[in-house]
């Protein structure tokens, strides 16, 4: 018999992610009703938004009907219309709880969450009974499944009538023992731009891992709206967008304006669909450029965006189309030093070469080590923070451009005073082509970042370091 009158409870089970439902069902002399899925009301109760694609009912006539131990690379909500089964799940995922089993009954009133790679199986208690399943994916023959035999030794199930008395498939009691079973691997997490300055910081930071893929221009560029149909995106929990169009000058240019918008906002809008269709969270690295500068004060996430060049339009527009995702982290930096040619680089080249620069005094900021970007990806990934934009820089004073030249001289074992300084007016006064604006303010609130529990390295110290 179906209890009536539950409340809508979640439970968890040894399996992470596997979660029972108790589900309100209400009866009279008709028969019964019950919301067999409520987004709103489960999201509530702590069940994922895995958001379902697919509904799938199984009808199996007699009691006894067995259907083997298959684990899916999707999530599945797993029900009763009619009749009672005994439900068994296996954990096959790579990890600490590969093999861990949990049973237990289902009625009309009672539901299951089945995270991806869990087996999942069933036998049928009572004749005339409809098994009903939302999946968040269409089958695929390009899918990686994974499968269990029904009397494996290990799993030792103990299925309320014995197998040598139900409707088994042939092909269920042919599936392999435990110790032969590849275990479904985890969602990956693929970077793009991986061969740029934070590309590479990225890669030091999350490893060789086969969960990691990592991209260049050559396997997605995204200007080239094509690269949407390069994956089976469904395989991916995160994407780490770290290519951007950076050219601040040439995007002023009619050609660098155009590739600006490809790369930087309809690239980063095809992104943003693959990532909403699929469930994927989204991590976009954006830049001081969309601000005038004109403000004064560090600069927070709340700020209103006043981009002022063609450059800080196409980021400030790139970040309101990310916005839009429902999963999305959105890093705001300044002056990024990393791998590869850089204001740092430069300026010690010019040092060593015996070249006193004049250098920018009127713009003011702190440079961001890649390695504080990196980490602050890492860092709200893995604690799972919430959604939103976060001001990721390198910690300190704020110091001017012909400021950090000179500590950069120093470090070096050259006179700071070698290095003078000049207005952006007049460092740009005898430039060949088309100058972009620069905020004068760049600075960046960081209390954000560091309440979410991310300490962003001293400035100074990451300098002496880098040059050291």
């Amino acid at each position: 018999m179906t209890e009536f009158g539950k409340s809508l409870t979640i439970t968890e089970t040894p399996i992470p992610g596997l979660l029972v439902a108790e589900l309100p069902v209400h009866g009279d002399a008709r028969g019964w009703f019950k919301e067999n899925w409520q987004r709103e009301k489960m999201l509530a109760a702590g069940l994922p938004d895995f958001g379902p694609v697919q509904n799938n009912i199984s009808f199996n006539d007699a009691a006894g009907t067995t259907r083997g131990i298959h684990a899916e690379p999707w999530d599945k909500w797993v029900s009763v219309a009619t009749g009672r089964i005994f439900g068994a799940w296996v954990d096959l995922r790579e990890g600490p709880t590969f093999g861990t089993v949990f049973t237990t009954e289902l009625d009309p009133s009672r539901a299951i969450f089945v995270p991806r790679g869990v087996g999942n199986s069933y036998q049928t208690l009572e004749p005339d009974t409809a098994y009903t399943y939302l999946v968040n994916d269409h089958w695929s023959a390009d899918a990686e499944y994974s499968f269990l035999n029904l009397a494996d030794e290990t799993a030792a199930i103990a299925w309320p009538i014995p197998l040598a008395d139900v409707e088994i498939s042939a092909k269920d009691l042919a599936h392999p023992r435990l110790a032969d079973v590849t275990p479904i691997p985890p969602k990956k997490t693929l970077v793009i731009g991986a061969n740029g300055q934070l590309g590479r910081a990225l890669r030091d930071a999350f490893g060789d891992s086969p969960e990691f893929e990592y991209a260049g221009r050559a396997e997605i560029d995204l200007a080239d709206p094509s690269f949407v149909d390069s994956r089976r995106w469904r395989d991916y929990a995160t994407i780490v967008n770290a290519a951007a169009y950076t050219a601040v000058d040439l995007a002023e240019t009619p050609e660098g304006r155009a590739d600006a918008w490809a790369a930087n906002v309809t690239g980063v809008a095809a992104l943003a669909r693959v990532a909403t269709e699929h469930g994927i969270t989204l991590v976009h690295v954006s830049s001081d450029y969309v601000f005038d500068g004109t403000k004064d004060g560090a600069y927070t996430e709340d700020d209103a965006v006043r981009p002022l060049g063609v450059y800080g339009q196409t980021k400030a527009a790139g970040d309101a189309v990310v916005a839009t995702v429902p999963r999305h982290y959105i890093i705001r930096t300044s002056w990024v030093i990393g791998e590869g040619k850089n204001f740092v680089r430069t300026m010690a080249s010019l040092a060593d070469r015996g070249i006193d620069p004049a250098v920018v005094d009127d713009q003011t900021g702190r440079l961001t080590f890649t390695t504080d970007i990196a980490g602050a990806v890492r860092h709200l990934l893995r604690e799972r923070s919430p959604y939103g934009i976060y001001n990721v820089s390198s910690a300190g004073d704020p110091l001017t451009w012909a400021a950090l030249a000179q500590r950069v001289f120093a470090a070096t074992g050259h006179d700071p005073e070698r290095v003078s300084g000049v207005s952006t007016d007049a460092y740009f006064a005898s430039a060949a082509g088309p100058v972009a604006p620069r905020p004068a303010n760049s600075v960046l609130s960081l209390d954000k970042i560091t309440a979410a529990g991310f300490t962003p390295s001293s400035m100074l110290e990451s300098l002496a370091a880098y040059l050291g």
